[in-house]
């Protein structure tokens, strides 16, 4: 394989999709492999990891998305994993399962990445502020100034009205509570809104695979900036962890 294409793994909280991504288009090459996550923790993972590795007879760049922070590697939560992540060199732990090195990136961050290369924010200037907001089984995010990405932001933890974000507008708590999409989407413009005041950005990109089903919810946003769905849809995350694997240096 050459660097035209990698392997992009995205771990979420209730699935690991994986498919080998094309670098000049943004296409993935194969549909998406999917295992379950749990058990969640860093040995039953990897192993899953090997086996789509295995399977697909991978031997070039890898790339992953992790839920969560990581700093130089280093998994600093584990919001939707076993705690056992905390701590632990996440690309390290996957790469000796794999044999190769494996190049680590929090989910929502690779989803924005994919997203400004080859999706809703292909077109934002050298100025913009852009938020990637996945909407899940919580809520990731991803803010790039000037199309360079701030890392780890986390912003499904702020609070509006003493009630944490993920707890008020991720798709899971939509299903969860059984919501109609306008009453969710009510909860979404509240979060939003706050963004907004937060940190005034020129386009806000929303991902996930509710992003499937934006024009049942985009009537209930009323926000300055352009809200958009993520082009990629629920693969932005495995793009995004493609191109990581060979563009992060």
């Amino acid at each position: 394989m050459t660097t035209q294409s990698a392997l992009g793994i995205d771990i979420g909280g209730t699935g690991i999709k994986a498919a080998p991504v094309d670098l000049t288009t943004g296409q993935l090459l194969t549909e998406p492999h999917y295992f379950p996550t749990q058990p969640s923790s860093p040995d039953m993972i990897a192993r899953a990891i090997r086996g789509i590795v295995t399977n697909l007879n991978w031997r070039g760049p890898i790339g992953c998305g992790y839920p969560g922070v990581i700093k130089n590697g280093v998994a600093l939560t584990a919001v939707h994993l076993s705690k056992e992540w905390l701590g632990l060199n996440v690309g390290e732990v996957l790469g000796r399962q794999v044999g190769r090195e494996v190049a680590a990136i929090n989910d929502a961050d690779a989803a924005g990445v994919a997203e400004l290369r080859f999706g809703a924010g292909k077109d934002c200037g050298p100025e913009d502020i852009v938020l990637m907001l996945t909407l899940g089984t919580g809520i990731g995010s991803a803010l790039f100034a000037g199309r360079t990405l701030v890392p780890n932001t986390e912003f499904g933890h702020v609070y509006i009205e003493s009630t944490e974000a993920e707890e008020l507008a991720a798709a899971s708590v939509r299903t969860r509570d059984e919501l109609s999409w306008e009453a969710w989407g009510q909860r979404v413009n509240r979060y939003l809104a706050e963004m907004e005041k937060l940190l005034s950005p020129d386009l806000i990109i929303i991902g996930g695979g509710v992003s499937e089903n934006f024009e049942l919810f985009q009537p209930f946003l009323s926000t300055r900036p352009p809200v958009f769905p993520a082009m990629l849809g629920n693969n932005a995350g495995i793009v995004g962890a493609a191109l990581w694997a060979v563009e992060r240096k």
